[in-house]
């Protein structure tokens, strides 16, 4: 008979990831991102040569893997990687650029 499990893998895989220091989680959010930006990439140049449809579904796939690959490790993640001083410089900067750019799309 088998031992039962600790919990189920997410969970667990969660906990993983939440124990490792601010640059191995840069680096476990850098690997997906740095797979799924050239399928974007990629999608566009296939549409490009003619091929619509399978190039529109690529890049839907790629969008959907940023979407919930990348994004939701970002939202794991980004509490360490935010403890780097860098990281947390550039973050604030490209919330404020983003703010001052919604300030000036609504006037």
């Amino acid at each position: 008979m088998s031992q039962p499990s600790s919990g189920p893998l997410p969970s667990r895989l969660r906990q993983y990831i939440e124990a490792l220091g601010p640059y191995q989680s840069l680096v476990l959010l850098l690997i997906p991102a740095s797979i799924v930006e050239p399928l974007k990439l990629g999608a566009v140049a296939i549409a490009g040569k003619g091929h619509w449809i399978t190039g529109t579904a690529a890049l839907v796939c790629a969008y959907a893997a940023s979407l919930f690959l990348v994004e939701r490790l970002f939202r794991i993640v980004r509490p360490k990687i935010l403890t780097l001083p860098w990281f947390a410089r550039l973050w604030n900067w490209l919330l404020s650029l983003r703010a001052n750019a919604l300030g000036w799309l609504r006037r």
